[in-house]
C-alpha cells in the first residue's frame, strides 16, 4: 500500500506540473486559475521533487510503465511550444535580470532572446536527461510505448529554432544520448536533420541553432566507419557543400568547416567535392565570407592528395590570383598568407606550369597597383618563392605579361582615340545641325534628302 500510495503521490505531482502559465508560452492548455507568483512557485518546488526521485530511482529502481509515460507526457506539454512571432514577442530579452546576461558573458543589448520561462524549463530537461541516463530504461520499450517515438523526436529537432543559447545547449546533450542510446533511430534523425538544413538552405536561410546541429553531426560524422557509405558522400555534397551558399554563413561556419573536415581526413579523395563546391558558392561581394572561404580552402588543401589538386590546379591559381588583387586588405592578406603554407607550396612545385602564370600576373599587378603597403611586402615574398621554385619558367611568365601589358596600353591608346574623333564628329554635328548648314562628306557624313545622316562605318574598338 505504501509503494501504490507514493506512485499515486507522484502521479498528482506529475499532472500538477503539466499546467502551463501565461508567462512560459501560448499554449491551449494555459490555465488562467493558477496564473500568480505562488503557483509558479509551487510548480517551480514540484518540478524539483519529480528531478530527486528520477535521479535516485535511475541508480536502483526501474520506474513503473504507466509513471514513465506520464513523464514523458508532462515533458512533452513544457517543451513542445510554436516558436512564432507572437511567442517571441511575448520572450523579450528585457524581462530578464542582468545576472543571467553575465552567466552567459552576453551583453543585454545584444540581439539574444532569452526565454523568461527557462527556470522551469530547465528542470524539464534535468528530468528528460535523466530518464535517458537511466540504466533501468530499455530504448525499444520507450519506443514500443509512445514514450519516446518518431514524432516525440522530430519535435525535439524542431525545438532549435529556440532563440535562447541555453535551451539548444541543453538540446545538444539530449539528441547526442539519443543517438548513441537508440541506435535504430540514427538513420531517421540523419534524414530529419538533413529535411531542417534543407528547408533553411533552399526556403528560409533563418534559423537560429544551425551551428548547434552541426556540432551533434560534427561528433556523428566523427564516428563514421571507413570506408564512408554512399549516403555519406551525398550528404557532404548535397546539404555540407550548400549550407556555404546563405549569407549568415559566419554564424555557424566553424562547425560547418569541422563537418567538412572530418569527410576529408577519412576520404582524402572528397577533398575534390569540397573544392568543387567552394568554387561554385565563392562569393563575390561578401569580402567577411571570402576570407572564411580561404581559411577552409587552406585546411583541405593540407589533406589534399597530389592526384586531385592537379584536378584543380588551374582554376584554385585563378580564384588566388582574384583574391590576393582585391582592394579589401584583408581579403589580399588571407590569400597571401597561404603561402605561408609548406604544404601547398610543395604542391605548387610540382604543377608548376598550371599555377604560376596566373599567380605571378597577381602579384606583379599589386606590387604596382595595390594601395596597402604591407600588401605590397607580403607580394613581393610570395613573387620570390615562385621565382626560387623555377627560375626559368617565372622569367618566361614574367616576359607574357609585360607583352599583355603592353599590348592592353595599345589597346587603351587605340580606344581613347577613337572616342575622341567620336566626341569631335558628335561636336560638328550638333554645331551644324545648330546653325543649319550642311556637314561636309569627309566629317562621316553624307548629306541627302534627309538633313543629317550619319554614315555607319564599322569601328574595331576593344570596351
Amino acid at each position: 500500500m505504501v509503494a501504490s500510495s507514493s506512485e499515486t503521490n507522484l502521479m498528482k505531482k506529475i499532472d500538477a506540473c503539466k499546467v502551463l502559465y501565461n508567462d512560459q508560452y501560448h499554449s491551449a492548455k494555459i490555465s488562467q486559475d493558477y496564473d500568480d507568483d505562488g503557483a509558479r512557485e509551487l510548480k517551480f518546488k514540484t518540478l524539483l521533487e519529480i528531478l530527486e526521485f528520477v535521479k535516485l530511482a535511475k541508480h536502483y529502481k526501474q520506474l513503473p510503465h504507466n509513471i514513465v509515460r506520464e513523464l514523458f507526457a508532462m515533458i512533452s506539454l513544457n517543451i513542445f511550444r510554436d516558436f512564432d512571432s507572437e511567442s517571441k514577442k511575448l520572450r523579450a530579452i528585457n524581462v530578464n535580470p542582468p545576472e543571467v546576461y553575465q552567466a552567459l558573458d552576453v551583453h543585454e543589448d545584444e540581439n539574444i532572446m532569452l526565454d523568461p520561462s527557462w527556470p522551469h524549463l530547465q528542470i524539464v530537461y534535468d528530468i528528460f536527461l535523466n530518464l535517458l541516463a537511466s540504466s533501468q530504461m530499455d530504448p525499444k520499450s520507450l519506443a514500443r510505448g509512445s514514450c519516446l517515438d518518431r514524432p516525440f523526436i522530430l519535435g525535439l529537432l524542431d525545438l532549435f529554432e529556440s532563440e535562447d543559447p541555453r535551451e539548444r545547449e541543453v538540446l545538444k546533450a539530449i539528441v547526442h544520448r539519443i543517438y548513441e542510446k537508440f541506435t535504430f533511430f540514427r538513420c531517421f534523425m540523419r534524414r530529419a536533420f538533413n529535411n531542417i538544413l534543407f528547408r533553411f538552405i533552399f526556403e528560409t536561410e533563418k534559423h537560429s541553432g544551425i551551428a548547434e546541429i552541426l556540432e551533434v553531426l560534427g561528433s556523428i560524422i566523427h564516428g563514421f566507419a571507413v570506408p564512408l557509405r554512399e549516403e555519406h558522400k551525398l550528404f557532404l555534397r548535397r546539404v555540407l557543400m550548400p549550407l556555404h551558399k546563405p549569407k549568415c554563413l559566419n554564424a555557424y561556419h566553424p562547425q560547418l568547416q569541422y563537418c567538412v573536415s572530418q569527410f576529408v581526413q577519412k576520404d582524402s579523395k572528397l577533398a575534390s567535392v569540397v573544392i568543387r563546391g567552394l568554387m561554385s558558392y565563392w562569393p563575390l561581394t561578401n569580402c567577411q565570407k571570402e576570407m572564411l572561404f580561404l581559411g577552409e580552402l587552406e585546411e583541405v588543401l593540407e589533406a589534399m592528395e597530389e592526384a586531385e589538386f592537379q584536378k584543380f590546379a588551374v582554376p584554385l591559381s585563378r580564384q588566388l590570383s582574384r583574391s590576393l588583387n582585391s582592394s579589401h586588405s584583408q581579403v589580399a592578406e588571407r590569400a597571401l598568407y597561404i603561402w605561408n603554407n609548406e604544404r601547398f607550396v610543395d604542391l605548387v612545385s610540382r604543377h608548376m606550369e598550371q599555377i604560376v602564370p596566373a599567380v605571378v600576373s597577381g602579384v606583379e599587378k599589386n606590387l604596382r597597383d595595390h594601395w596597402n603597403n604591407s600588401i605590397k611586402e607580403q607580394s613581393l615574398y610570395v613573387k620570390k618563392i615562385l621565382e626560387e621554385l623555377d627560375p626559368q619558367l617565372f622569367d618566361e611568365c614574367m616576359r607574357k605579361f609585360e607583352e599583355e601589358k603592353s599590348k592592353a596600353q595599345h589597346v587603351r591608346r587605340k580606344r581613347d582615340l577613337i572616342w575622341k574623333q567620336l566626341e569631335s564628329m558628335a561636336a560638328r554635328a550638333s554645331h551644324a545641325a545648330a546653325t543649319d548648314q550642311p556637314i561636309h562628306k569627309s566629317s562621316g557624313y553624307h548629306n541627302s534628302s534627309v538633313p543629317i545622316k550619319v554614315v555607319q562605318t564599322p569601328l574595331n574598338v576593344v570596351c
